[in-house]
């Protein structure tokens, strides 16, 4: 076996069979030459990065991250600065990197862009000790998951998030002061701040056209609906990717600190973090290294996947053989 030594950092609540996905990484790998990884559990005290560091000190220089957004999250702050590459197992209900950067929604695909030796540096969000590779966020959007229960995206999938979304749209505007880069304070009454790092939300949906992963900048959106109307204009607008979105500005920066004046819900990749009076974001530069598809497609990093996902059919039918 001459390929990289490489570890499963996985969460075995989000994993729906996990004998499948050990054996269609096992196969995956096989056909490449390389060797069996290690393997590593989450739990309810560590969600991935503990794991990862633990593989990266056995020797690993691949993490395949399978899991939810948190788990992703949690690898991505192990492997921030590092050579070590991530490779993604779509298995959760977000799924927001895989969706942003289109690295595929399966395993086996995940598999096969890893084999294939796609590489990308992208840049992370930096929270205190936390890294994130998508957005976060206060306000709204933190609200809308903390409003979704997991019974409910287990069975309709991104769609639950409609129903999380409903019960907040009329909640009370936050008071914020909003810095850029240590500029002028910007005195705002938004329902939600959002930090992006890439623009694509749940479902799909891109709210921050001129976001790029590797650009060294995070994008700030500020949205300040204050009725149903407002919310309508709005995500109309964003579905039709206009321009100019009402009720929403939108200003590039590397570092961004967001003051309210009462405790308000956080998160991080989708992940809820603990409800705070301050969101402090800076950005680390092309710290992580991403197995991406190849060849590689669009500025904005949304990959042709179609090869990766032919090929892994070989990984399908192996993994199939063998269970028969």
């Amino acid at each position: 076996m001459t390929g990289p030594r490489s570890a499963v950092v996985f969460n075995p609540v989000k994993v729906g069979d996990l004998e499948v996905l050990r054996r269609t990484v096992i196969e995956g790998l096989a056909t490449a030459g390389w060797p069996e990884p290690s393997w590593h559990e989450t739990s309810e005290d560590d969600a991935g990065r503990g794991q990862a560091l633990q593989a990266i000190a056995e020797g690993a220089e691949l993490i395949f991250a399978c899991g939810g957004d948190g788990t992703v999250m949690a690898v991505v702050t192990a492997l921030a600065g590092t050579d070590v590459a991530l490779a993604v197992l779509p298995a959760g209900t977000g799924n927001l990197l895989a969706a942003n950067l289109g690295l595929g929604t399966d395993a086996a695909t995940g598999v096969e862009v890893a084999i294939e030796g796609g590489r990308k540096r992208i840049d992370v969000g930096v929270v205190g000790e936390q890294r994130f590779a998508v957005m976060a966020g206060m306000g709204f959007d933190a609200q809308m998951l903390e409003g979704t229960s997991d019974v409910a995206k287990k069975h309709i999938g991104w769609l639950a998030y409609v129903g999380g979304a409903a019960k907040h749209l009329l909640s009370n505007p936050m008071r914020v002061l909003i810095q850029l880069d240590g500029g002028q304070p910007l005195r705002r009454r938004p329902r939600s701040v959002i930090i992006g790092n890439v623009g694509r939300l749940q479902g799909g949906v891109r709210l921050l056209s001129e976001a790029h992963p590797d650009d060294g900048k995070l994008d700030v959106a500020i949205l300040s609906p204050n009725n149903l109307g407002h919310w309508i204009a709005m995500g109309w607008a964003v579905l039709r990717r206009r321009d100019r979105v009402p009720r929403m500005e939108t200003f590039t920066a590397q570092h961004v600190l967001i003051r309210s004046t009462r405790p308000q819900p956080r998160q991080l990749d989708g992940d809820l973090i603990d409800a705070g009076t301050n969101l402090e974001v800076t950005i680390q530069h092309q710290a992580l290294l991403l197995c991406v598809p190849r060849p590689a497609g669009d500025p904005d990093l949304t990959y042709d996947v179609s090869v990766a996902e032919a090929n892994a059919d070989t990984i399908r039918t192996a993994v199939a053989d063998n269970t028969a």
